[in-house]
């Protein structure tokens, strides 16, 4: 696994887990779409911590740096 992933990239995403991690713990999201968050949340930590996204390998994105 090379890294796809830029610096910016994953800080948005973990800041956008984190809210929707808040919201769901409070029960602001609940139901299906509180799942559905919940999921795509745990995915974003995932894809942040180790810098690789896998939808982007088949897109042809990265957001990393020219020397990464």
């Amino acid at each position: 696994m090379t890294r796809n992933m830029g610096t910016i990239d994953r800080v948005l995403r973990t800041i956008v887990a984190l809210v929707i991690g808040y919201l769901w713990w409070t029960g602001a999201i609940a139901g299906t779409l509180g799942t559905v968050l919940a999921v795509l949340a745990v995915v974003f930590l995932l894809t942040s911590a180790v810098a690789f996204c896998p939808l982007y390998r088949p897109l042809g994105l990265s957001t990393c740096g020219k020397g990464t």
